[in-house]
């Protein structure tokens, strides 16, 4: 949401895509299925990047608020145990990691 996005077509790019004939061009029926599941594919991954990137927020939101309800009802003579905290952010960086490995395989790691 507040990360800047690569370049990408558009589903109206996509399909609005004219090319060129040439003497022994490809069939123009197979381009334009092929095309259809392309645009299929790029809505797939624009509503999965959505769902991931409110997700994430949700997760800030989630950690901000736990780490806030921890302070107030620490007591005040203890200090904060820091494994608590590093295990809670631990947690939520493995969900993501999950999340990262279940949208993109291992093409996140080529």
């Amino acid at each position: 949401m507040g990360q800047k996005r690569i370049s990408r077509l558009t589903q109206k790019e996509i399909l609005e895509k004219d090319f060129k004939t040439g003497i022994r061009g490809y069939n123009q029926d197979e381009v334009d299925q092929f095309l259809d599941t392309i645009i299929k594919d790029y809505d797939a991954f624009e509503n999965r990047i959505e769902w991931l990137e409110k997700e994430v927020e949700r997760l800030k939101k989630e950690t901000a608020t736990l780490s806030e309800h921890t302070k107030r009802h620490q007591p005040q003579t203890q200090p904060q145990p820091q494994s608590q905290a590093g295990n809670t952010n631990y947690d939520i960086l493995r969900r993501l990691s999950n999340l990262e490995k279940h949208v993109f395989g291992s093409k996140l790691y080529d």
